[in-house]
């Protein structure tokens, strides 16, 4: 534990940072942000499969919790642009780890599941 914040403790504050980084769109932005600012529409196009609404949800939300930083320019029309903040930079890295984590193992996970999904005769993914 550190500090004066627990996880596991029911009512620790920390536990919607956490339920905030499960989300993977989330994930995603963070991640694309990293390699450094962008506007709204590139951010959409970076992230394959978000929609407009849930990006701005989701662009709303890290920009509340700190992680993110939003810029409007003022041109016609209006340039919006979002980049990581210190405290979101120190997420990064991790984010990063996570990511590559994640495409390293695919194959065994893959492998895992249909062998689970074998044994349990499922034929539709749960």
């Amino acid at each position: 534990m550190s500090g004066a914040y627990d996880v596991y403790s029911r009512h620790c504050p920390a536990r919607l940072v956490l339920d905030r980084l499960a989300d993977k769109w989330a994930l995603l932005v963070i991640g694309r942000l990293r390699g450094g600012t962008l506007r709204f529409n590139q951010l959409r196009r970076e992230v394959d499969g978000v929609s407009q609404k849930v990006l701005s949800q989701t662009l709303k939300k890290l920009e509340r919790d700190g992680l993110i930083g939003r810029s409007v320019i003022a041109t016609v029309p209006v340039t919006v642009e979002y980049s990581l903040t210190g405290l979101g930079n120190t997420l990064a890295e991790t984010i990063e780890h996570l990511s590559r984590w994640a495409e390293s193992n695919m194959p065994g996970i893959l492998a895992a599941q249909q062998s689970y999904d074998q044994r349990s005769g499922l034929t539709e993914v749960p």
